[in-house]
């Protein structure tokens, strides 16, 4: 008899474009999981609506997270790669789900605070239950691991408390999701100005989107924050050249990495040079992606029958959890 696999499910935000940290940190994994497991990874196209309410880019961004989420490597044949708003047992469970979660405990949230003192003027209801939505999205399909990056983690306990909430009240239905990413430190992937790392909004200058053309790569790592090079060998790197050594060794060969660490060992380094390579390195890893991409955002009918695909694999799940929870709250009569 087979095994049963362990399911995963997680979510893509369609807002701003798919960077390199994005890549690293998340899809590499998901390509991976895709092997091994269950998976369910969904356009979370309602959760952006509790900042984005403004929908005329709404279709066009999906559309590009699905293209640039398939160009990497998600195989819609092997997952169920599909749209939040398609599946329609998740709002009813998010209903269910608001019935036991506190106001108290929701406004504690730091994801809710950030976004409310971000837009003070727009603190609505679904911000607010912005956790029991996403709770609601990964327990629809029984899903025990969530790929989730840190500052999700407080989501996630939250799910388990929502979780064993409803288990004590109505009976066991549900899992606990737990995090899970391989056992590995997930990536951080730094950007280009040494503050922090790439990030979908905030320096855009200092991201790598998958959608850069080769000329924006080029630009963006010439202007990578660097200096005029160790004076004594065997100098400690500074932590903006250690990023730019960090982004080298994502995509570089060994041998490339290895000359211009001797090259800075030994003090003869010239960070021009090294720029100029990275970049290169760079656009022969993003073009490939960029340029899938592209071939398939721009086949509509593709796209249509891929999100039509994944909803139904999404549905047959969603159905099944939902005649249990029915049961189990005493509603099937």
């Amino acid at each position: 008899m087979a095994v049963k696999k362990q399911i995963v499910m997680s979510g893509i935000r369609p807002t701003g474009f798919l960077h390199l940290g994005n890549y690293f940190g998340a899809l590499r994994n998901y390509v991976r999981m895709q092997e091994e497991y269950e998976c369910f990874f969904m356009v979370a196209d309602l959760h952006s609506l509790t900042t984005h309410p403004d929908t005329k880019e709404l279709k066009l961004n999906v559309h590009r997270v699905l293209s640039e989420n398939i160009a990497c490597g998600l195989d819609p044949d092997k997952v169920a790669l599909y749209c939040q708003s398609h599946i329609h047992e998740t709002a009813e469970l998010y209903l269910y789900l608001n019935m036991l979660a506190y106001k108290g405990e929701l406004e504690k949230t730091t994801t809710f605070k950030d976004k409310a003192r971000l837009q003070p003027d727009n603190v609505n209801a679904g911000l607010l239950t912005y956790p029991v939505l996403q709770t609601a999205d990964i327990i629809l399909h029984r899903a025990s691991l969530v790929p989730v990056g840190k500052d999700q983690e407080q989501h996630l306990e939250m799910a388990r408390n929502f979780v064993n909430r409803f288990n004590h009240r109505y009976g066991e239905v549900f899992p606990e999701p737990r995090a899970f990413n391989y056992g590995s430190e997930l990536v951080k992937v730094p950007s280009l100005d040494g503050a922090g790392k790439m990030s979908k909004s905030e320096n855009q200058l200092a991201t790598l989107y998958l959608s850069d053309d080769d000329e924006q790569i080029r630009k963006k790592v010439k202007k990578a924050k660097t200096d005029t090079g160790p004076s004594k060998p065997h100098s400690p790197k500074p932590d903006y050249i250690e990023n730019i050594f960090l982004l080298m060794k994502l995509v570089s060969s060994e041998e490339i990495i290895n000359k211009f660490e001797n090259a800075y060992t030994n003090c003869t380094i010239r960070y021009g040079d090294m720029k100029e390579q990275l970049a290169e390195d760079m656009i022969q890893f993003i073009s490939p992606i960029r340029e899938k991409a592209n071939a398939i955002r721009n086949d509509e009918n593709y796209l249509k029958e891929i999100m039509e695909k994944g909803a139904e694999k999404a549905r047959k799940s969603a159905r099944a959890t939902m005649k249990l929870v029915r049961q189990a709250m005493g509603l099937n009569y």
